[in-house]
């Protein structure tokens, strides 16, 4: 009896799925219009949010919008440093009272640093999920023009390997950049 490898075949559902739909629109297509080829299009979208002018502004946007907090961190690790290398090097002459208020505010410091370089990255996840959202939504419709203006069948978003001939990434970005 032949066991069934879970995990290689959740890996490569997204693949399966991609081909299913394909061959059921190649099928749908040929059955609607008999001898017409099926038209593809491909758009790799990690480009899309990466090389278009779009995507640039935003990043610029949100590294403008988050470099007071991100100083504002450097600051507190500065901080945190120096008071560790004073503690490290006053702690043989301290008295105990003074060592354990000094490694308590230690501490805290540490705690309120981790806070906030965790706030700070929740923040920062947030607002380019937001942004690529945004720049997604306007590269759909574009894409969903460009689908009805070259009579393509179907777009696929992700591919193990595409042809630069059904490739239409670089026309989305154009248009993402007027």
């Amino acid at each position: 009896m032949r066991r069934i490898n879970l995990k290689k075949l959740t890996a490569s559902l997204p693949k399966l799925l991609a081909i299913a739909a394909l061959c059921a629109g190649a099928t749908a297509q040929a059955q609607t219009t008999p001898g017409a080829p099926s038209r593809i299009g491909f758009v790799f979208t990690e480009r899309l949010m990466t090389e278009s002018k779009l995507a640039k502004a935003a990043d610029a946007k949100i590294e403008a919008e988050f470099s007071k907090r991100q100083k504002a961190i450097k600051d507190m690790l500065s901080r945190l440093k120096t008071l560790s290398e004073k503690f490290d090097a006053d702690n043989a002459s301290l008295v105990e009272p003074e060592r354990t208020r000094r490694y308590r505010e230690l501490g805290e410091l540490e705690k309120d640093v981790q806070r906030t370089q965790r706030e700070y990255n929740e923040d920062l996840l947030q607002r380019k999920s937001e942004e690529r959202a945004n720049i997604a939504q306007k590269a759909y419709k574009l894409i969903e023009q460009i689908a009805e203006q070259e009579q393509l069948d179907v777009v696929l978003q992700e591919s193990a390997w595409s042809s630069p001939r059904i490739d239409i990434t670089d026309k989305i970005i154009k248009l993402l950049d007027k």
